[in-house]
């Protein structure tokens, strides 16, 4: 149930007519007990779920045209007032007044406080401060089973009074609460169990490595590298002659051999940590530019010069693709430009497409002699050759760019031209549908 549709609808029905939530729509869910709470103020066609506000006239007075005609008493009696309205559906009515009169019953009532919840962010300041006093009596733990709720609500205005609660209760709460929130799929909940674990010490540095290699949260990812990179010792302050740390060389072992870059950036950057400044080496070609990076900057604090190496590694292109984008990042325009010219036309796509990104980088880019290289088989090298292309743009003949937007040309090669032509000014932007 997400939203005020006609299943939000049905259950506001059915807890209006007795059933309890529970049996009406999924209490786990943080979004239907949300939609339940819209749909109670939206009622649309049905004013029987509308109760009179406390202390309001049971029969309305007398309207200007009945005084003017001498009817100053009464009118008909109105017909009979509905009954009152379930707590859960009190708790989500229009009136503010109603919805503050039915807190009271989440005191003896624990399925409601999903709704005492959703009251402490409340536009009426009255119902939001009385909904704040009684979650602020709860025990933390009774916290925990609302955490989805609560990390909804937050990004609300008035929202985040539940959210600090919560995290002083994670922070002084057992530890296996924490760490079993970190299991939850919803990506809120495992983020701030993870920070909160993370805070107090609950994982060891092998557990935040595994968890940032095997992780495919980017946010995560960063939190528990840093983490386990923090863990680890200096160097400095291992006692000399000292053999080094199994767990230490764990979990940069786990980070180095991790999928994304971002994770294996922080291993590499903590191997000038842990004192292994040669292990960055085999990490001068990797296929990211912020791991070659980081290698290369490892290697200077140990005294090694990077450059050397690359030239070494584009001896055997195919066994190091990665080493002729490296050398295009830190080599000398007038020395590596040649040996990056010849990479290019290399056999192995990934050779060619890591030589392209190098001219790039070296800023040696000839365009005569790099057009030919957008008829490239491998897309990748096609895509490689446009980007070092586009400031060059103006200057390639039309017409070679004409005939290589043709139909029957690869859908590469096509948009190739393409973005080449915009790029250059001649070409409006293709319609929908064009690839």
């Amino acid at each position: 149930m997400d939203g005020w549709d006609e299943e939000t609808m049905r259950a506001v029905v059915r807890v209006y007519e007795g059933a309890t939530p529970e049996e009406a729509f999924d209490i786990t869910s943080a979004g239907a007990w949300l939609a339940f709470d819209a749909g109670v103020r939206n009622p649309d066609d049905r004013p029987r779920l509308f109760t009179r506000p406390p202390g309001a006239p049971e029969r309305p007075a007398p309207t200007l045209l009945d005084r003017l005609r001498g009817r100053t008493g009464p009118r008909a009696a109105p017909p009979a007032s509905p009954p009152p309205p379930p707590p859960a559906v009190a708790l989500c009515h229009p009136d503010g007044r109603v919805r503050e009169a039915a807190l009271d019953a989440v005191r003896t009532a624990p399925e409601l406080r999903p709704l005492l919840v959703v009251r402490c962010a409340d536009w009426v300041a009255p119902v939001r401060e009385k909904a704040r006093a009684l979650l602020a009596e709860l025990p933390g733990d009774a916290l925990f089973p609302l955490v989805g709720l609560i990390l909804r609500l937050s990004r609300r205005e008035r929202g985040d009074f539940a959210r600090i609660l919560l995290e002083d209760a994670l922070r002084e709460g057992p530890a296996a609460e924490v760490l079993a929130l970190t299991a939850r799929p919803d990506r809120a909940t495992y983020r701030l169990a993870y920070r909160i674990a993370v805070e107090r010490g609950l994982l060891t540095p092998i557990e935040l490595a595994a968890t940032a290699a095997a992780c495919g949260d980017v946010t995560l990812q960063d939190l528990c590298a840093e983490a386990a990179v923090a863990a680890l010792k200096p160097e400095e302050t291992v006692r000399p002659g000292a053999s080094a740390d199994p767990d230490a060389a764990a979990v940069l072992d786990r980070l180095l051999a991790a999928r994304s870059p971002r994770v294996r950036s922080a291993g590499v950057t903590a191997l000038r940590r842990a004192g292994r400044h040669g292990d960055a080496e085999p990490f001068l070609a990797d296929r990211s530019a912020v791991v070659r990076a980081c290698a290369r900057y490892v290697l200077r604090q140990g005294g090694v010069d990077p450059l050397p190496l690359y030239r070494e590694l584009c001896a055997d292109p195919a066994a190091h693709p990665g080493a002729a984008e490296g050398l295009g990042e830190c080599g000398d325009r007038t020395t590596d430009a040649e040996a990056l010219w010849t990479l290019v036309g290399h056999p192995v796509p990934a050779v060619r497409l890591h030589a392209i990104s190098g001219l790039r980088a070296l800023d040696v880019v000839v365009r005569e002699r790099l057009t030919p290289s957008l008829d490239d088989p491998s897309p990748a090298v096609v895509r490689a050759a446009t980007r070092a292309l586009l400031p060059e743009a103006a200057g390639i003949p039309e017409h070679l760019l004409r005939e290589r937007s043709a139909p029957e040309r690869p859908r590469a090669v096509r948009v190739a031209a393409d973005r080449l032509l915009r790029a250059a000014g001649r070409q409006r932007r293709p319609e929908p549908g064009y690839w």
